[in-house]
C-alpha cells in the first residue's frame, strides 16, 4: 500500500473513531461538549506530521511534500465523507434533530428570545443535511490539510542539493 493511502485511510479512520465515540457518548447533545468534536485537528496535525516524514524519507521536496499532505487529506475526506453519512443517516438518523434541541436549549439558557433561537437555527438548517455534513467534514479536512502540510513541510522535506 502506499504511503499517501495508508496515511489517509488511516487519518479518516482516526477521525471518524473520534466522530463516533462523540456519537455514542452523546456528547454531541451537549454544546459544550460538542467543541470536542475540534480534536480532529490536532489529529490531523500529528498524524500529517508523522506521515510527512515518511514521505520526506523518500526523498520528497517542500513542494511535493505539501501535494502529499493534501492527497492525503483528500484520502481521509473520502473515508470521513462516507463515515459521517452513514453517522447521520443510518447509526444516529435523530443526529440533526437532537443538535437542534440542543441548541434551542442552549439559546434559551443564553436568554435568547424565541424568535432570535428560530432565526439563529434556521440560518444553519439548510448546511445540516446528511450531505452537506458530510461534504463540509471532507472540505474541512483538505483545507486543514493544505494549511498544515504547508507549515509542516517546511521543517519536514528533502533539502535541495546546494
Amino acid at each position: 500500500m502506499s504511503t499517501i493511502l495508508k496515511w489517509g485511510i488511516l487519518l479518516g479512520l482516526a477521525v471518524e473513531v473520534w466522530t463516533y465515540i462523540l456519537g455514542f457518548a452523546g456528547w454531541y447533545k451537549d454544546p459544550v461538549l460538542q467543541s470536542l468534536f475540534w480534536a480532529v485537528i490536532v489529529f490531523q496535525i500529528i498524524i500529517l506530521f508523522f506521515a510527512l516524514r515518511q514521505t520526506a524519507a523518500q526523498g520528497r521536496t517542500y513542494g511535493s511534500q505539501v501535494g502529499a499532505g493534501a492527497l492525503i487529506s483528500l484520502t481521509a475526506g473520502v473515508v470521513i465523507f462516507v463515515g459521517s453519512y452513514l453517522f447521520t443517516t443510518v447509526v444516529f438518523p435523530d443526529y440533526f434533530a437532537e443538535v437542534r434541541a440542543a441548541g434551542e436549549g442552549f439559546y434559551r439558557s443564553q436568554g435568547m428570545s424565541e424568535a432570535e433561537i428560530a432565526t439563529t437555527l434556521d440560518a444553519v438548517a439548510g448546511m445540516q443535511t446528511p450531505f452537506m455534513n458530510a461534504l463540509l467534514g471532507t472540505l474541512g479536512t483538505f483545507v486543514t490539510g493544505v494549511l498544515a502540510s504547508l507549515i509542516l513541510a517546511i521543517g519536514i522535506r528533502k533539502k535541495p542539493a546546494s
